[in-house]
């Protein structure tokens, strides 16, 4: 495996199974290493940017296949309604083949609704309120006490 960083051969074996572990062997196996925090923190900086890579690989790989599954699904709604279209011309609602029964059938009723404002209430359901986590947020700020919230200061690693 081809890596952006030169890693040691432990650090390399980290990078190579850290996909397939779960976080407490990979806490097991980054501990086993004896190595001075300094050396670790290097090393397992640059194991974190390849899997951050591999990560950007994978986020773009997803995107495009789904690109590609949306327009397989257009074409698919798109030749189905032309068939449909095309058998409806003609008057036919069943043709078959030796391979295939294409016919075209009566779906279960839908309901529309053109006027929303005149369906009566009984009709409708009544929504949960929703927690506004950022006005919440800024009035914590601006210093109005809030009972049953508090803000919380965390700390995270960052790699530059």
């Amino acid at each position: 495996m081809s890596t952006l960083y030169e890693l040691t051969d432990n650090y390399q074996h980290v990078l190579e199974i850290a996909e397939q572990l779960d976080e407490e062997t990979l806490k097991d196996t980054l501990d086993s290493l004896d190595d001075a925090i300094d050396s670790k923190a290097e090393n397992s900086a640059k194991v974190i940017r390849e899997l951050e890579g591999n990560i950007n690989a994978l986020t773009s790989e997803i995107q495009r296949l789904n690109e590609r599954k949306t327009a397989l699904n257009n074409n698919v709604r798109f030749l189905k309604e032309y068939l449909q279209n095309e058998m409806e011309k003609v008057g036919k609602d069943k043709i078959k083949s030796d391979l295939f029964t294409v016919g075209i059938q009566n779906n279960p009723p839908s309901v529309h609704v053109g006027d929303e404002k005149k369906i009566p209430r009984d009709y409708f359901t009544e929504q949960e309120p929703k927690l506004d986590k950022t006005r919440l947020k800024n009035e914590l700020k601006s210093g109005v006490e809030i009972d049953g919230a508090e803000l919380r200061q965390k700390r995270s690693l960052r790699i530059k």
